[in-house]
């Protein structure tokens, strides 16, 4: 049977809904646990630890979404991967195995030098960073240190096995994504409050993390290389992977450096905060923007579930579809984030009273401007996502802007004029404000409607 892209319809688009709902929940069940059994340092000590998955993560330097986009093409039928833009192909256009499986020996040579990338980096540099950090810490410096080493270990294996995510999105199982999703967060939600009860500290959320992670990407195995795949695969002689990769790379580096770009943006606030300010702030601060991270990822379900469609509507250059599906993307955001946004204003603190919670969100102020500055940041990457997806990367040179503007004035607000937690806010903020979040979805209204 011929493989093609997934289609995507209202039973993927509720298993979104679903998928994005329980990761919700499962945080919101988990975080009383942190919060209630854990000092506001630990705290402090594990949103650090976030942050450094997500710096991890930029080693990848925008090859997962690009190999995911070029997956589509293939299952779409394309012939070639190209530096820009896209191959346009028919419906009935049938899928090239031999440039697929030179595709994933492609994803499987990168992501091993990654992965040992990484395991260099985090045992020498980012050893030295933490040891540094632990230096303020009051708590348990064994549990912390040994969560240290489980979090080396859980960073490896997530990138050895990056392009799961990839070839999964790349074919357009969102049903499967979430249902993977789900499984394994009852997984660690479950371990990791059984360990936080037998009083583990960080370990217990880590370690739990780890046991998950390897869960999640053994299903996603399974589910993407069915018998029929690899029967495909192994009677077909594979494209050269060099020239697969060097198709890729160009587009690929630009997405890298977006993201790197958009990191010194929204995470460089943590890193660099925790050198001006006490673990408690850096607490504060980072359980009030994990909460708007799971905002923003709700309001973006549409977006998320659409993403493999919106590649297959570039390679058959199907603009009205494209018109549809921003209306759709943008609507719903618009929407779901504005009443998410009331509702945490008006409840949140209450919630955490509620549940004992040993640390607090940002004052009610400084919430609201986190919300405003959120939404425009996520709004404006929304629309770059309908960019991209015709193969075509404009915002990495003021993604960088951005991030090296974001680092100049965290350092100046932080520095010299010792503005506290508003700084972390009003950093990206601004250098935000000054071009990305009116630029792209401007860019995109032009090429849709054609002004």
């Amino acid at each position: 049977m011929e493989e093609k892209v997934e289609h995507i319809g209202k039973k993927e688009i509720a298993w979104s809904y679903a998928g994005t709902v329980f990761m919700i929940g499962a945080s919101v069940l988990l975080l009383p646990f942190i919060l209630n059994k854990m000092p506001q340092e630990t705290v402090g000590i594990w949103n650090i630890f976030q942050t450094i998955t997500a710096l991890v993560l930029l080693l990848d330097f925008g090859f997962r979404p690009t190999f995911a986009r070029n997956i589509s093409y293939i299952f779409s039928g394309v012939k070639t991967l190209q530096r820009n833009g896209v191959e346009h192909t028919k419906e009935e256009a049938e899928v090239d195995y031999s440039l697929l499986k030179g595709c994933l020996i492609a994803m499987q040579h990168f992501y091993r030098w990654m992965a040992l990338a990484v395991w260099i980096l985090l045992a020498t540099i980012g050893t030295a960073y933490f040891y540094y950090i632990l230096q303020k810490y009051s708590g348990d410096r064994q549990d912390a240190l040994i969560a240290w080493i489980l979090l080396i270990a859980i960073n490896c294996y997530n990138l050895y096995t990056f392009y799961y995510d990839a070839l999964l999105t790349g074919k357009g199982y969102i049903t499967r994504i979430q249902q993977i999703n789900i499984l394994s967060q009852l997984i660690y939600i479950g371990l990791a409050i059984g360990l936080i009860y037998l009083g583990f500290g960080l370990v217990a959320v880590v370690s739990s993390q780890l046991v998950a992670t390897i869960i999640r990407r053994v299903l996603a195995y399974r589910v993407f290389f069915t018998s029929a795949l690899k029967n495909k695969l192994a009677e077909t002689e594979a494209q050269d992977p060099k020239s697969i990769l060097e198709a890729i790379t160009p587009n690929a580096t630009k997405v890298g450096m977006t993201y790197l770009g958009g990191f010194l943006v929204n995470k460089s606030a943590i890193l660099i905060g925790a050198a001006f300010l006490t673990l408690d702030e850096i607490a504060m601060y980072g359980i009030t923007m994990q909460v708007m991270d799971v905002l923003a990822r709700c309001s973006m379900v549409w977006y998320t579930a659409y993403t493999p469609r919106l590649a297959q509507c570039r390679a058959s250059n199907d603009i009205i579809q494209l018109r549809t599906y921003y209306i759709r993307c943008t609507l719903t955001y618009t929407v779901i984030f504005a009443l998410g946004g009331c509702l945490w204003i008006g409840v949140g603190d209450w919630v955490l009273n509620v549940i004992n919670s040993q640390t607090s969100f940002l004052p009610t102020p400084l919430l609201v401007l986190a919300l405003i500055v959120a939404f425009l940041e996520h709004n404006h990457a929304q629309s770059a996502g309908f960019i991209m997806a015709d193969n075509r990367i404009p915002f990495f040179i003021p993604s960088l802007v951005s991030g090296a503007a974001t680092v100049f004035l965290l350092w100046m607000f932080l520095c010299p004029f010792s503005m506290g937690l508003i700084a972390l806010i009003l950093a990206p903020g601004l250098a935000q404000l000054a071009y990305q979040n009116w630029k792209w979805p401007s860019v995109v209204i032009k090429e849709l409607w054609e002004i």
